[in-house]
């Protein structure tokens, strides 16, 4: 429970740090953003990713009276779902609209939101943890509300917010570097270190009242260690002698939530068989799987491979990876059909030319591809291999023409 008081110093405080006027890089997500005129917009990411930030550029774009409230300023620490009929009085009935960070922290919190949106009100809402917020919008919320994501600086977002000219050496410091704001202002890496300590052990330990946080944060940090390659529960759990799979299970369904780690599942036509394969890990972002392992000191090809993904991902394409006698890095499926077939290696070279071509026609001649892409750090070449064609692509050609 919160005093009145302590509300009223909160959004003053809250709404006057929103007024100071400081260099905002515009976000991607809301390029031509036009919101609905009925809808509960929720906009979801990982921590410290800028879900704030385009929030104010929201409220600077399309509202001038508007209520604003971060749920965790420590000055409200303890607000309950009891405190929302104080909050309505200190936010007064002259709001247009309504913005609330992080509200998944306030057990219940959608019913008030679901007052506020059957009087009229308009209502955006930003939090770090995808199942809370979807679990709640299911019940109470269907059809009342649209949802996106935000994601860390993209290389065009990266390329604004410092200030520099693509190239291959611009590109270079952002796949080593990452996205992250807070981070490319300071080139801190304990930043990154101690976000990844704030999700492990505030958005997962306290939440879900987890006592071994050790063991929780040697997965954490050896699934960052290993990002590009195979795991699965029960590997999971005979190395760091976990006694239950379900419990493996929940904290990998735990880091997912948070936007720590999203898993690929191996390509099949059987839904059981999918469960049961090793799936294939990635991270949120290249710099924060960097800054919190020793594994990537000069190893740009899994990096790429991994910021690949997060390409994709972003354009909601169904992704698998597909090994049956080579593997093939990405299945790209587009309303259930294949769309591309592709692997990815910061350079095609004698050792390795072999082994990416073997597993990229398996592929393709599996899903009747003729065209296979390789995706390079800065390789354009073309190949022709039993009447298919194999394409290799620089990266940065591949995000301008493919994903624009």
């Amino acid at each position: 429970m919160v005093l009145k008081e302590e509300l009223a110093a909160a959004v003053s405080g809250q709404k006057k740090g929103l007024s100071k006027t400081t260099r905002l890089t515009e976000r991607e997500a809301i390029t031509g953003f036009k919101p609905s005129s009925t809808h509960i917009e929720v906009i979801t990411g990982i921590r410290r990713c800028g879900k704030s930030t385009l929030m104010r550029q929201l409220i600077s774009n399309t509202h001038k009276d508007y209520a604003y409230l971060n749920f965790e300023d420590p000055r409200i620490f303890g607000f309950e779902i009891s405190d929302f009929a104080k909050l309505d009085e200190v936010f007064g009935e002259a709001v247009s609209v309504y913005f609330f960070d992080e509200i998944q922290n306030v057990s219940g919190w959608e019913v008030f939101v679901r007052q506020l949106h059957d009087r009229g009100s308009k209502v955006f809402i930003t939090g770090s943890n995808a199942s809370l917020l979807s679990s709640e919008l299911g019940t109470r919320l269907t059809g009342r509300h649209l949802s996106y994501e935000i994601f860390p600086f993209s290389y065009s977002e990266y390329l604004a917010y410092t200030e520099l000219e693509d190239s291959k050496e611009s590109f270079l410091d952002y796949l080593f570097s990452g996205g992250f704001p807070e981070f490319l202002r300071d080139r801190n890496p304990e930043v990154l270190q101690n976000l990844l300590k704030d999700i492990v052990f505030r958005d997962i330990a306290i939440r879900y009242g987890i006592k071994n946080t050790k063991t929780l944060m040697e997965i954490a940090l050896f699934l960052l260690s290993n990002v590009g390659k195979t795991t699965s529960i029960n590997s999971l759990r005979k190395t760091f002698d976990v006694g239950s799979p379900s419990t493996v299970s929940d904290y990998l369904s735990w880091m997912e939530d948070a936007y720590l780690f999203f898993f690929v599942p191996k390509f099949s036509w059987s839904a059981k068989s999918i469960s049961k394969n090793p799936k294939k890990v990635y991270a949120i972002d290249t710099g924060f799987a960097k800054a919190n392992s020793l594994s990537f000191s000069g190893d740009s090809g899994r990096l790429l491979e991994n910021l690949v993904f997060i390409l994709l991902r972003k354009k909601d394409f169904e992704l698998y990876y597909f090994n049956e006698r080579r593997e093939c890095d990405f299945v790209v499926l587009e309303n259930k059909q294949c769309k591309w077939v592709i692997q990815v290696t910061d350079q095609v070279h004698g050792d390795n030319k072999q082994r990416e071509l073997d597993g990229l026609v398996e592929a393709m001649t599996f899903f009747g591809k003729k065209e296979g892409f390789i995706i390079t750090m800065d390789q354009n070449d073309k190949l022709t291999l039993e009447e298919k064609t194999v394409r290799l692509i620089p990266v940065r050609t591949f995000l301008k023409e493919f994903l624009s």
